[in-house]
C-alpha cells in the first residue's frame, strides 16, 4: 500500500484496516488494448449526454447518423451522434448541410483511457502523482 484513503476504512468484526487509495503490485498484470463498443449508451456518454446540434441535455434522445444510412452513411464512432428527438426530426433523411444544421462536436471513435476517466466523475488528488495524465 502506497496511499491511505483518510476518511474510509475497512472493518471486521475484532480490527479495522486502513483503506488503499495507491496500491503497488509485486507482478505486471498486462491489460489487454480494450475497444469501446459502439452502443446507444456509450455514444451517449462520448457526447456528454447533449445533443450534437442544440446542445439541449433536458430532452429525450436518439442516436442520429450525420450521413444517412441512404446516402452511403455506416454505423460507426465517426458518423453516429447524440440527437434530441426535435433535432433529429428537423435534420430528417438529410446531411446537417443539406439541413442547414451545423454539428456542435465532431464525433470521433474514444479512447478506452479518456473514456474511462469520463465516466469517473474525479480523481483522488492523491492518485496524480502515478497517472501519466495532463489534466
Amino acid at each position: 500500500m502506497i496511499s491511505v484513503d483518510k476518511v474510509k476504512s475497512i472493518h471486521s468484526i475484532s480490527k479495522t484496516f486502513p483503506w488503499p487509495s495507491v496500491i503497488r503490485l509485486k507482478r505486471y498484470i498486462s491489460v489487454p488494448y480494450q475497444n469501446i463498443i459502439l452502443t446507444r449508451r456509450n455514444i451517449l456518454k462520448r457526447d456528454g449526454h447533449k445533443c450534437a446540434y442544440c446542445g439541449r441535455g433536458d430532452l429525450p434522445f436518439t442516436i442520429d447518423h450525420v450521413i444517412p444510412k441512404s446516402k452511403g452513411g455506416e454505423d460507426t464512432w465517426e458518423n453516429l451522434v447524440t440527437a434530441c428527438l426535435p433535432c433529429n426530426n428537423r435534420k430528417g433523411n438529410r446531411t446537417p448541410d443539406e439541413a442547414s444544421m451545423k454539428l456542435r462536436i465532431k464525433p470521433y471513435k474514444p479512447n478506452h483511457i479518456l473514456f474511462l476517466l469520463n465516466s469517473i466523475n474525479h480523481i483522488d488528488s492523491s492518485w496524480k502523482p502515478y497517472l501519466f495524465i495532463s489534466k
